[in-house]
């Protein structure tokens, strides 16, 4: 009997990020940890078994050798189009983190409501423990994402006030010992991104 899609999709994955050699960033966990999380937040929202196999498949493009011919060719054309808009193309004439990530932010914003709340269920995933882990980095990473999923209105709305809530408890530690971040670093840093929300 054949795999379902979803276990073709999570073995696929585990095998791509294993071979790249990625580990987690903070906890050296094996990388498909991250993938395993969102495709649980995907499924909380939907049983939409091509969605949940993007899920998997999201960082795939992104981090391992992996091309999105090689998606189109095991998994099919939407669950293709949905990783090719999850995936952060490079951004060569970007001169700056602000730069990256404002083009990234119009990529995601430009996203189908299905690919929306996939980027959201990887934005709650990379969210959870980042004060914790990188207390300097979540400064800037946390004001990036508040600032990202005001333009992912049109994903899940669950996973959205997940994400919201999760990224607002995160800059309300930063902003309590021993971190004590002004809440004007936190606009400060916002404006960088020029009122794009």
């Amino acid at each position: 009997m054949r795999d379902s899609l979803e276990e073709q999709a999570r073995r696929y994955a585990t095998q791509a990020h294993a071979a790249a050699g990625q580990r987690r960033k903070y906890t050296d966990e094996p990388y498909i940890v991250h993938p395993a999380a969102v495709a649980e937040l995907v499924r909380s929202v939907t049983d939409d078994e091509e969605m949940i196999a993007a899920a998997w498949l999201h960082d795939t493009v992104e981090d391992t050798p992996s091309t999105l011919q090689d998606i189109e060719s095991h998994f099919g054309p939407r669950v293709a189009g949905l990783v090719d808009m999850l995936t952060d193309s490079a951004q060569p004439q970007a001169k700056n983190r602000a730069a990256r990530k404002l083009a990234h932010f119009r990529h995601t914003a430009d996203a189908s409501p299905d690919a929306q709340t996939i980027k959201l269920a990887d934005i709650i995933d990379n969210t959870r423990a980042i004060v914790q882990f990188d207390p300097n980095f979540a400064r800037v990473y946390l004001v990036e994402k508040q600032i990202q999923i005001q333009l992912l209105n049109q994903g899940d709305k669950r996973l959205w006030q997940q994400a919201d809530h999760i990224i607002a408890q995160g800059i309300k530690q930063l902003e309590q010992p021993p971190y004590s971040v002004p809440e004007s670093w936190f606009v400060k840093q916002a404006a960088k991104y020029g009122g794009l929300s």
